[in-house]
């Protein structure tokens, strides 16, 4: 099936770059908002906007099939005040107004999806989370992860479908977190960080793509839906995966207090390592997605395996 358009909002970063290379034989045109200027590629157009005013980027997203927003200032920062609040209004503002533009439309995109974070629920050691029965946990970044939400969903578009998409950490070869975690593998850094009992909650960058489409494909689907592999891994053996297919015998763990002072030195925090992020797409699953990387070890070979290519 080809479609006629697809919107990017803010999709010049890394997740923006695998849903348009995903898309770009799928749809006539692929549209993206970016606060940055950029040549045409074949049907990728990039178009500037400020993610805070209306202009003439709106025209475009008329008789989209699909709108994904990705907008959002990285959160790999020190929570200092002002980067707290660039952090709520990178997400807020957009969102807002993404909703009163499709409000004004003729022919308002059939699908919204807002990438938000699996980051939401609470640390889990104990058990699961899902959409239905996942607890919201408290904390700067599920705060950010509410606010974000509420918006979205207030937002008035009755003939617009609306999907909030909790994505989990992002594993592909070009970008994110796997090219730096391969790095402290090779260095001889990369065994268990902390206690290595934390969860940790990936998607293969192609079934976080492939998930968009099922959901345009579904026009029962709406709501909440987790982005994540279904088989979540300790921390402990996710690292041993990496370590295995990258064929690297050995890994220095890295306790949680040495974590803490790392942290300071390179301007991030630690919980975005030491959370126990347990969380499962029981919504997709039981629409009847089915994962092409649905464990590490063949998510990781793969992803190596273009590393190389």
């Amino acid at each position: 099936m080809l479609y006629n358009k697809i919107i990017l909002a803010g999709g010049n970063g890394y997740i923006g770059t695998v849903l348009a290379n995903y898309y770009r034989e799928k749809a006539q045109q692929i549209i993206i908002l970016s606060r940055t200027p950029k040549a045409d590629d074949g049907n990728i157009k990039t178009l500037v906007w400020d993610g805070q005013t209306e202009g003439d980027w709106i025209n475009e997203i008329d008789g989209a099939d699909l709108l994904i927003n990705l907008c959002g200032k990285n959160v790999n920062c020190r929570y200092t005040p002002a980067n707290r609040e660039a952090i709520i209004d990178s997400r807020v503002l957009p969102t807002t107004l993404l909703g009163n533009a499709i409000a004004k439309l003729k022919n308002p995109p059939q699908l919204w999806i807002n990438v938000t974070s699996a980051t939401i629920y609470r640390h889990a050691e104990d058990r699961p989370q899902d959409e239905e029965t996942g607890e919201i946990g408290t904390g700067f970044s599920i705060d950010v992860c509410r606010q974000w939400e509420d918006t979205f969903f207030k937002a008035p578009t009755p003939r617009t479908r609306k999907v909030a998409l909790r994505m989990s950490i992002v594993m592909g070869a070009a970008d994110g977190a796997f090219p730096r975690l391969l790095n402290l593998v090779k260095f001889g850094l990369g065994g268990m960080q902390g206690s290595g009992m934390q969860y940790v909650s990936w998607v293969h960058e192609h079934d976080a793509a492939r998930c968009t489409e099922w959901l345009l494909q579904h026009p029962e689907l709406n709501g909440v839906f987790n982005c994540t592999s279904p088989q979540p891994i300790k921390n402990k053996a996710f690292m041993a995966d990496i370590r295995k297919a990258a064929h690297v015998i050995l890994g220095l763990p890295a306790p949680a207090w040495l974590l803490q002072i790392g942290a300071v030195i390179i301007g991030t925090e630690t919980e975005l390592i030491l959370k126990s992020r347990w969380v499962l797409p029981k919504k997709l699953t039981d629409s009847g997605f089915t994962f092409m990387f649905p464990d590490a070890e063949t998510a990781l070979n793969n992803i190596l395996t273009t590393t190389k290519n």
